[in-house]
């Protein structure tokens, strides 16, 4: 009998989905991935099809195995990690999506969201869930399916349809159309869900115009949340036993599991969280409060989170449009080929700049050049707005938490960035901590699974050794100088396209 030695992660991301195969020491052992389509049926729309979103997730689960050479009976346990915010409806009758998936990057309830501001029902939704009243939550993208989907507000209300977000849609169909599950993270991101008395919020769900026998059962992240039936795995059925929102898998994949811990993941842009434990800090600086990955029954554990919209896409600026890097990955050498920017500053603000500002109206700006400023300037200066943002972002959590940041902890793409790493830590005065596996999302849903299965104990995940630190080193005086001119640059970026000063 093949012994069951592996957890199989499947981490449902915005552009590709990816498989990846753990053993019961949390060491990968295999990777598959796969991209699926971006629809943008108008401008501001971003839809994904939900069948081709579990196609490609099944693809890569039977080709990781495969191409490990591994049986489907090896695989002890199933875990989760997904996009989070997008959503899917689906009929649960005939198990047929009744729309696209609408994404988390979609605008279209942009109005709705406004309008419902002006009813001053801004401050009632983020008391309850923790969230801004925005376009980026799922309830308004529910809400409008329902709406302009033909006969889909009837459905609902006959109990015919479900919905979810894409973890959701993914344990539903792993599990034959048996199970109809979220977890605590997923939920806390619907702006339907009351991150303090924990469950599904009646007066949200009536504002929203959303019947609540559509909604998922909330299960604990690490647990048995589903059996997989598919026949790929024949008579055998492994548990999906890990489930969480990819920034919080982050999170407790850093082994970021006490009050204070922070991670930073720089990828496209930049989310940043920091457990602040028991307590739901609610707060005052633009930041979002969230829930962790639940582990233990009745103890709810919760996060700040602060968004930066340009984080390694700045680098890709630089690469596709300004044409003055042929790599994204050779920005840090030649940042380090000049001493310091010549006093030049580049605000990344081309989509607006996110938390803790939410300045929607600010637009980029490249401030401060002379007639010296020449391509490794402006690279370094590009490279620097990343840790200025981040510097932003965690002075904010420092006022709402009340405790300073001693380390951060960083993974995804541009956290390879050797320069940028160093750099960041000079500006917040702490150390950065680099892990020695960069799939921490992957290997966060892992660890979940490899809890609820014994194989390891809430004191060994977060045991996790840095495989780099970068200690800080910058004089005082010349980093409060660096961010007292970062602050500048980004009083003239601001207000931008308004008008306003």
């Amino acid at each position: 009998m093949t012994e069951k030695s592996l957890i199989l992660a499947l981490d449902q991301g915005t552009t590709s989905s990816r498989a990846m195969l753990f053993g019961k020491d949390l060491e990968v052992v295999a990777v598959a991935q796969q991209e699926f389509p971006q629809l943008y049926p108008q401008p501001g729309w971003v839809e994904h099809d939900p069948e081709q979103l579990w196609q490609s997730q099944r693809a890569v689960m039977n080709r990781v195995l495969k191409e490990a050479g591994r049986e489907p009976s090896a695989v002890a346990a199933l875990a989760v990690a997904n996009q989070r915010e997008t959503v899917v409806v689906w009929n649960r009758r005939t198990g047929l999506p009744v729309y696209n998936a609408i994404v988390w990057q979609c605008r279209r309830t942009a109005d709705l969201c406004e309008s419902l501001k002006t009813r001053a029902l801004g401050a009632r939704v983020r008391e309850k869930t923790g969230l801004v009243l925005d376009a980026y939550f799922s309830a308004t993208k529910i809400s409008w399916i329902l709406d302009h989907v033909d006969g889909a507000r009837d459905a609902a209300r006959r109990g015919d349809l479900l919905c979810g977000t894409v973890d959701a849609w993914l344990i539903w169909k792993l599990s034959g159309g048996a199970t109809h599950v979220t977890d605590f993270t997923n939920a806390s991101r619907t702006m339907l869900f009351n991150i303090h008395t924990l469950r599904w919020d009646e007066e949200l769900l009536a504002l929203f115009d959303i019947p609540a026998p559509m909604l998922p059962t909330v299960v604990a992240s690490s647990g048995v949340a589903a059996a997989s039936r598919l026949p790929e795995f024949g008579a055998h059925a492994p548990p999906v036993a890990g489930v969480a929102g990819d920034q919080q898998a982050a999170l407790f994949g850093q082994g970021c599991l006490e009050p204070g811990q922070a991670k930073n993941t720089y990828g496209t842009g930049c989310f940043l969280l920091m457990n602040t434990g028991s307590v739901p800090v609610l707060s005052t600086h633009g930041l979002l409060t969230t829930l962790n990955a639940q582990t233990r029954p009745g103890a709810p554990s919760y996060a700040l989170e602060g968004s930066v919209f340009m984080g390694g896409a700045v680098m890709q600026w630089l690469r596709d449009e300004v044409q003055i890097l042929s790599r994204s990955s050779d920005a840090g050498l030649i940042a380090a080929s000049v001493p310091d920017t010549g006093g030049v500053y580049l605000v990344p603000a081309f989509a607006g700049l996110g938390a803790p500002h939410w300045d929607m109206y600010a637009r980029g700006a490249l401030v401060g050049m002379t007639r010296g400023t020449g391509r490794a300037q402006i690279v370094r200066a590009a490279e620097e707005a990343i840790a200025y943002q981040t510097c932003d972002v965690v002075a904010a959590m420092q006022a709402d938490y009340g405790h300073p940041v001693t380390a951060l902890r960083a993974d995804g793409g541009a956290s390879s960035d050797d320069f940028l790493m160093r750099f960041q830590a000079d500006m917040l005065g702490c150390r950065i901590e680099r892990p020695a596996c960069m799939e921490t999302t992957a290997l966060g849903v892992a660890a979940l699974a490899a809890l609820a299965l014994g194989w390891h104990t809430r004191e060994s995940l977060a045991a996790r050794p840095a495989a780099k630190v970068f200690a800080p080193s910058m004089r005082e005086e010349q980093r409060l100088q660096l961010l007292a001119g970062w602050r500048k640059a980004v009083s003239r970026a601001a207000h931008w396209e308004d008008g306003g000063a």
